[in-house]
């Protein structure tokens, strides 16, 4: 058996299973104080992890971690939201408490292996993962291998710069088609000092009476109901996102040819009209024209559990 572990910024997952199929043989689900830092967590995974390695006989541990990680050395480089977890040796940490070899690897690549193995391109040699939610991240399996452990970023989609003019470093793709981006760029219209044509004005109107006045209750899922009705400002605040997405994935299957691009997270549970469909259209037109045909984009199989199992799968592989 083999336990996966998930460490999010706010939710804290294990799971046990025999890394051949996406199923658990135990979960433990545990919410995450911040406050706490990274050697609370740490106390959690202690707790629960001993008692699973006890009771299902686990032989190794596989970690998706939420932040950049040095995956051949198994070490947690920082965490953008808890902290504690500055050059923290997380395999070293998990023979030494848990009495069990680990791999380490970040969430996005966890979940792109799972996909891979299990999911949305199971019957795929080379796909690349994107989860689209608070940020955007990226993950990578070309010939059935998840690649990049012995760089410090790789398949970091999110930061690519949505052209020769984006000379900011903070203008990516993950500032303008992440949920929280989304967001962002729809409230800054709806302020009175913005100005918008008569069309774009009474739409923000109705925005505002929609979320009362307050633009803290602007969200992906009140923006989302509101394109839908035909609001012409929450549609342009999401084709402003699906199309920098789309190119953004124009970009990668220009360069690597991936078969199958495989897209999760809680902006894509806006579904096919709102997400999917543009994010193809925009692909097909940013796209090397030879591989137009030559792809697919489907939306992620596996559900919020897909980074657990990722871990379980890259725990049973002994060469990671």
């Amino acid at each position: 058996m083999y336990l996966g572990i998930e460490i999010g910024g706010t939710k804290l997952q294990l799971g046990v299973g025999t890394g051949d199929k996406p199923e658990f043989i135990d979960f433990v689900r545990l919410d995450i104080d911040a406050d706490h830092g990274a050697a609370g967590i740490r106390e959690q995974i202690k707790t629960a992890g001993r008692k699973l390695i006890e009771k299902h006989n686990v032989v190794r541990v596989g970690y998706g971690f939420g932040g950049p990680i040095d995956g051949v050395a198994g070490v947690v480089r920082i965490s953008h939201q808890v902290e504690g977890w500055e050059q923290f040796p997380l395999a070293d940490w998990t023979q030494q408490e848990l009495g069990r070899p680990a791999v380490v690897r970040n969430d996005c690549d966890s979940a792109a292996y799972a996909e891979s193995c299990y999911g949305a391109g199971k019957d795929k040699n080379h796909l690349f993962f994107i989860t689209s939610g608070t940020g955007v991240g990226g993950g990578l399996v070309l010939n059935r291998q998840l690649v990049g452990a012995d760089r410090p970023a790789i398949a970091e989609i999110g930061h690519l710069r949505p052209g020769l003019d984006c000379t900011d470093p903070h203008d990516t793709i993950e500032s303008r088609a992440s949920g929280r981006g989304i967001e962002t760029w729809l409230r800054a219209q709806l302020q009175p000092g913005v100005a918008l044509d008569d069309e774009m004005g009474e739409a923000r109107t109705e925005l505002l009476m929609r979320s009362a006045g307050d633009l803290r209750q602007v969200t992906g899922k009140t923006i989302a109901a509101a394109a839908l009705e035909g609001n012409p400002l929450a549609i342009a605040s999401l084709e402003r996102a699906t199309r920098a997405l789309g190119w953004a994935v124009a970009q990668v299957v220009t360069l690597i040819a991936p078969e199958v691009i495989v897209i999760g997270g809680g902006v894509s549970l806006m579904g096919e009209e709102l997400f999917f469909e543009p994010i193809r259209r925009y692909a097909s037109e940013y796209v090397f024209p030879q591989l137009r045909q030559q792809y697919e984009i489907v939306p992620a199989a596996l559900g919020e559990d897909v980074v657990v199992h990722g871990a379980i799968a890259l725990a049973a592989k002994s060469n990671y």
